[in-house]
């Protein structure tokens, strides 16, 4: 499996990541892996060359963390281990956010459960608007000067969120983000207005969480009668879980068309095609995978090899691409003779 750099940082990580919200069952509509599970799982992803996993201190409240520790026990120098911090572990007012308070408790609760004495990539999970960026940033400079973080990241954060805290990160000679965590995916491609361009033109690196959609882009959704998702029995976006939002199901069921078609041309499933394209663009540095089930998981890690024709990624970039947003199309009109590389990220998508 590829290695490729996490942005600008000497750090490489495998183009696949094993992602650990189904460990514990605490995320019911993603999956109920428990400690035997879970180690069946890495072991399969060790085997096929990944080298990074990937959890968080809210995945079933810490109980994903614990089973990632068992599974990697004396493994520890086998793997790079990430997780996060932001979202509630309790009731009290301080259990929650990017303070100095929160980040330092919650490095020391996740190093406890996870048994180790250091976190590779240590990731804010969401953006504090309560918190300044510069007490949040001193909080992981205290972790990393300590030796108990390595690298720092941020998950879901908005470009001027990201930028700000970049801005912030220089101008107090901090410790400053190498990565964020973001959704995007063939059905859902916003991040490459801003999060991408601005990606590449701070030297980023880039994780993607959900790269199936949620399972949208498996291959087993359908448009029913009623012009709604159809799929699989069970399937977790038949149920009370929306995550992410379908905003064009026209597009989504015109993606899934081609998606099944190239797949089918290749004798392979429509989840390898959709995470083939993902390792196509620019920035990607890593998918996660989360798999319910061993086959899913299988199936999932045998994209990495997976080649895609420029015209098959012609095919699918053609039928899942949004129409540019302001102030991109006035760009494409008007300035099209000075657009830099990383404005190239969006607009060559539209040339």
């Amino acid at each position: 499996m590829e290695q490729r750099a996490l942005g600008r940082s000497g750090l490489k990580v495998s183009t696949m990541t094993m992602g650990t919200a189904t460990f514990g069952g605490g995320l019911a509509a993603f999956g109920n892996t428990q400690l035997d599970g879970a180690q069946r799982q890495l072991a399969m992803a060790k085997d096929a060359g990944v080298t990074l996993v990937d959890t968080a201190d809210a995945y079933s409240t810490g109980l994903s963390e614990e089973i990632v520790g068992k599974a990697l026990a004396g493994q520890r120098d086998d793997w790079l281990i990430a997780t996060k911090v932001r979202f509630p572990m309790g009731d009290g007012p301080n259990d929650r956010g990017l303070s100095r308070h929160h980040v330092i408790s919650g490095c020391e609760a996740s190093l406890r459960r996870l048994g180790t004495d250091h976190i590779d990539l240590y990731q804010m999970h969401e953006w504090d608007g309560q918190t300044p960026v510069e007490e949040t940033l001193a909080a992981m400079q205290h972790l990393v000067d300590s030796g108990k973080v390595r690298y720092v990241g941020v998950s879901n954060f908005s470009a001027w969120h990201l930028m700000k805290m970049l801005g912030a990160a220089e101008r107090d000679r901090l410790v400053s983000p190498v990565a964020q965590q973001i959704y995007y995916t063939l059905e859902s491609r916003e991040a490459e207005n801003e999060l991408l361009p601005l990606a590449a033109d701070q030297g980023l690196g880039v994780l993607v969480w959900s790269p199936l959609a949620g399972g949208l882009l498996s291959g087993k959704y359908t448009r029913g009668a009623d012009g709604q998702v159809q799929g699989p029995q069970g399937s977790r976006h038949l149920g009370d879980w929306h995550e992410p939002p379908v905003n064009t199901p026209d597009r989504l069921f015109a993606t899934i068309d081609v998606l099944r078609e190239v797949a089918a041309g290749r004798g392979v499933s429509g989840a390898q095609v959709a995470l083939a394209w993902l390792l196509t663009r620019p920035t990607i540095t890593s998918v996660i995978l989360g798999a319910r089930t061993e086959e899913q998981l299988a199936d999932n890690l045998a994209a990495a090899s997976l080649q895609l024709t420029d015209d098959e990624v012609a095919a699918l970039e053609s039928v899942s691409r949004p129409p540019l947003q302001y102030p991109y199309w006035h760009q494409k009109m008007t300035a099209s003779d000075r657009l830099g590389p990383a404005d190239q990220v969006l607009h060559g998508n539209h040339a």
